[in-house]
This record gives C-alpha cells, sequence and structure tokens, in this order.
C-alpha cells in the first residue's frame, strides 16, 4: 500500500487535512448547540490520533530521505497549521524531498553505517514491526496527552 515515501507522506498529509475539518465542524457544532459537545471529544480524538501519527511519518520519512532540519521542522509544524500538510506535501514533492524509495538495504554510502541507518532498514524490511512501533508510539504519546488534558486545560 505505501510503497514509497512519497505515498506514505501524501497519504498523511491528506488525512491531517480532513482531521482539521472534522475538528472544525465539531467546534461548530458545539457552538451551535451545547449538548453536542461530544462531537468534539470524537473529532478531537481522531485530530489527535492522526496528528501524531503524521509527526511520526515525517520523522520516518525525514530519516529515510535524509532531509536536513529545515525540511523536517516545515512538515513536523505544519501539523499545527489548518490544512498546512496539504501545501507541505505539494512543497516537500517538488523539491525533491519526496522522491525515491525505501532504503532497505546498505549502500556504498558511508552515512548508511550509522546506527540509527542499520535500524531503520532492519524495520523497513519488517513493516509489521516498524507499524507496531510506530502505533505503540503515537498510542502512548496520545494516552499521555490524555491523561496531561487539553490545551488551555479542561475549563
Amino acid at each position: 500500500m505505501f510503497r514509497t515515501p512519497l505515498s506514505l507522506f501524501r497519504t498523511l498529509a491528506i488525512l491531517e487535512a480532513i482531521s482539521w475539518t472534522l475538528l472544525i465542524a465539531a467546534l461548530i457544532t458545539r457552538a451551535v448547540d451545547a449538548d453536542l459537545a461530544l462531537a468534539v471529544t470524537i473529532g478531537g480524538g481522531i485530530h489527535g490520533f492522526i496528528f501524531l501519527s503524521y509527526g511520526a511519518t515525517v520523522i520516518l520519512v525525514a530519516l529515510n530521505n535524509r532531509w536536513r532540519a529545515w525540511p523536517t521542522i516545515v512538515g513536523l509544524v505544519s501539523a499545527v497549521v489548518p490544512y498546512a500538510t496539504i501545501p507541505t506535501e505539494i512543497w516537500l514533492h517538488r523539491r525533491g524531498s519526496l522522491v525515491g524509495n525505501w532504503r532497505l538495504e546498505q549502500t556504498d554510502d558511508p552515512r548508511d553505517r550509522a546506527w540509527y541507518d542499520r535500524a531503520l532498514r532492519w524495520f523497513l524490511r519488517r513493516p509489521w514491526a516498524l507499524g507496531l512501533l510506530i502505533a505503540a508510539a503515537v498510542v502512548v504519546l496520545y494516552v499521555s496527552l490524555l491523561v496531561i488534558g487539553p490545551p488551555g486545560g479542561k475549563g
């Protein structure tokens, strides 16, 4: 399904934009009728999970495609601004940052000898393990953030 970094990144960028729509619609629904506050809980929960998944995707693709700090920061920050993941994906694609395949094998490039590159290749060759690792990390972070509470407090 996600045969390239581009396909995974594009999918999560689109899902993040859709989740913003869901959250904004829920906020409007609650503003119209306070009895429908559950809509924000549901929409916010979905958006939060996709937000964290998008962040994990940015980091995975940045490592795989050897991005410098700037594109990685832009990719991560774009999730905070509603709908910014779409123009960010377009920008990254146009500049060639999403080109290429998953780096499954070591090359002659000296950068391929770093410990994190070896770990990345190991996980990329075992997508089930990578999926479990990312899912576990997202779930742990998501639950931690739920325990901490929403931005601005629970007022």
